[in-house]
């Protein structure tokens, strides 16, 4: 399945939507959605999103690798994901990850598509 990025071009009403994307790299399966706004409990609604579903909801251990971003950087967002979901192991890549900069850069491209289709058709 894959995300559909096109929501991340629509303008509500305070600017661009955020887009929100894990991707489970043993099974080739991106999980994905818009939010308003992006943070701490966006984060959670995708984890969540990600984790009530097997095999991850039954997954001895299910490592997140993240950026150091604010709302799921040190360990108060370890924790905070631990405490929601046990299985749940949290790893934060170096601040200057090149291979992290590519993922970063294949979603822009991704958006940059889609936004010159939505445009364009209205």
């Amino acid at each position: 399945m894959a995300v559909d990025p096109a929501p991340c071009a629509l303008h509500g009403t305070r600017g661009v939507l955020a887009c929100l994307a894990a991707y489970d790299v043993h099974r080739a399966h991106a999980f994905g959605f818009t939010e308003p706004r992006i943070g701490i409990e966006p984060f959670l609604n995708l984890v969540t999103q990600v984790m009530s579903q097997e095999p991850y909801a039954g997954a001895k251990r299910v490592f997140w690798i993240v950026d150091n971003r604010s709302f799921h950087g040190g360990q108060t967002a370890s924790s905070r994901l631990t405490g929601a979901f046990p299985n749940t192991v949290m790893v934060h890549t170096p601040v200057h990850a090149s291979w992290l900069n590519q993922v970063e850069l294949f979603f822009s491209v991704v958006q940059r598509r889609w936004s010159r289709r939505t445009t364009s058709a209205t």
